[in-house]
């Protein structure tokens, strides 16, 4: 009898019934709740600590199962107190906010929906289609645009560049491949362009040799003119120049590069335009940014990343293409049995979103973005944005005023780059860059603050991102505080 009651209850753990789960999902609300609410007053980072690294990566598979509660006992002890830090108001770290509270929600609303999004006639495929929309909307793109939702600013970039390889290469690259006798194909960024463009340009077998790296300016932003000779001399050399990638907001310094100018040098010689604002894009609702963005409406495709400054969990980007039949016809190879006609009313919806990017398989990224500007709104979203500038540009004039700190000039959008400086030190950049490098560790393993770093020329420096609702103006003054604590004890001990 024990025997037959064991097999029906293993029988019946896959259906819940409606009380349980309102039982076990009360019990996962409480632990988000309070993780979100306890975060201002807990250590901004701490490690995972090496005794459970050891066991977790150590464990054999489980062969029984467990109940619902001891699975959220173990959540609860072993991995909720050892976040990435980013939810923390003096997280400052790379480019990672915290998340929204609806887009939480959202995420957990789509799981329980879990559709595939690839095609159809379903409620998730018009959200999507509607969220594209909406950004199409926000960056000045035409109707017949097209996008899709993505994992981040990488897939963005290898779609946009894909599309552009699609349409500027001067033969047939998807029957032709890149092993027949064609020119080379050249790819153009700045030297503050994301990596992920790069390897985007690897993976799609231009090749990391036929990058080129355009001059910047003292703003750490492509310089136009040189952008048109490198392209000029490409063509002379009998190469052909396909594709331009330029920042809306470098991740290193927050440069935003001329697009206004690049988009004319784009549109004189032919050559497909790929903005990375997958960063700063967002600020093109901000009062002060605003102008210097609005050329976005000139680029061919544009990366945008929801996860970033819209606060949204992730994975959430958005890639647009200006063209999107271009799009359609970079990627679409339906097979017989998922070819439909377009329909409104019976099972085949609009043309399926999977024709329009490489995934098959997508999930619903789309209803924790949608959720989240629903719930906020463009001016709620302006509001907060303009907000974190507003604290970066403190933060700058705060370091300004230190003598023992050093702004890197210009500062831009929210982020803020300075570094540790002493008397005995200035002008010795090795030293500092040493002082500095051993300032960072003792800061993120101190759990007051998080700073990230960067390197540009021969100098490190500490990086402030600021894309938090969180933050306050006694966040960053005690960021400083902890800096300035740090430095002086590494420097006391100092030989």
């Amino acid at each position: 009898m024990a025997r037959d009651a064991e097999v029906s209850r293993n029988e019946n753990e896959w259906e819940w019934p409606e009380e349980e789960i309102k039982r076990v999902g009360y019990k996962v609300v409480d632990l988000i709740a309070k993780h979100l609410s306890s975060l201002p007053k807990r250590p901004v980072f701490q490690p995972f600590p090496q005794k459970l690294q050891h066991e977790y990566l150590a464990s054999s598979t489980p062969e029984n199962g467990q109940t619902p509660d001891e699975v959220l006992t173990q959540f609860a002890e072993e991995i909720e107190p050892y976040p990435f830090g980013n939810g923390h108001p003096r997280f400052f770290g790379w480019v990672n906010p915290p998340p929204t509270v609806m887009g939480i929600f959202g995420d957990a609303l789509a799981a329980t929906m879990n559709p595939s999004n690839a095609g159809g006639n379903h409620a998730p495929i018009y959200v999507e289609r509607q969220v594209i929309g909406w950004f199409k909307q926000l960056v000045g793109f035409p109707e017949e645009s097209m996008g899709l939702l993505v994992s981040g600013g990488s897939m963005a970039a290898l779609t946009g560049l894909t599309v552009a390889r699609h349409v500027k290469a001067g033969f047939d690259v998807r029957a032709e491949g890149l092993q027949g006798a064609h020119p080379r194909l050249i790819v153009y960024k700045g030297a503050e362009g994301h990596g992920c463009n790069q390897k985007a340009v690897e993976v799609l077998g231009i090749g990391g040799e036929n990058l080129r790296i355009v001059p910047h300016d003292a703003a750490q932003r492509i310089i136009p003119s040189a952008l048109d000779t490198a392209i000029r001399k490409d063509r002379e050399a009998g190469h052909r120049p396909i594709a331009v990638v330029a920042s809306a907001g470098t991740v290193n310094t927050g440069a935003i590069d001329p697009l206004d100018e690049i988009a004319d040098v784009c549109a004189r010689h032919g050559v497909w335009l790929h903005v990375d604002a997958a960063y700063g894009g967002p600020a093109i609702l901000s009062t002060k940014y605003h102008d210097a963005l609005a050329a976005l409406s000139r680029a061919d495709s544009i990366a945008l990343d929801p996860h970033k400054w819209l606060y949204v969990p992730v994975e959430a980007g958005v890639v647009l293409v200006r063209d999107g039949e271009a799009m359609r016809n970079a990627f679409s190879l339906v097979p017989p049995y998922l070819r439909t006609e377009v329909s409104t009313t019976g099972v085949g919806g609009p043309v399926w979103l999977s024709e329009y990017g490489f995934q098959q398989t997508r999930g619903f990224r789309a209803l924790k973005v949608w959720m989240a500007i629903k719930h906020h709104g463009w001016e709620g979203y302006r509001k907060a944005i303009d907000k974190n500038i507003a604290l970066a540009e403190h933060l700058a004039e705060l370091v300004r005023q230190s003598p023992g700190l050093e702004l890197c000039e210009p500062q831009s959008l929210s982020m803020v780059c300075f570094r540790y400086m002493t008397a005995n030190l200035r002008g010795n950049d090795q030293a500092l860059n040493s002082l500095n490098k051993q300032l960072l560790e003792k800061i993120q393993l101190g759990g007051q603050a998080f700073v990230s770093s960067t390197v540009m020329g021969d100098r490190f420096w500490l990086r402030a991102c600021i894309v938090n609702f969180r933050t306050q103006r006694e966040d960053l003054e005690a960021l400083l505080e902890v800096v300035r604590e740090c430095g002086a004890e590494i420097g006391a001990s100092a030989p």
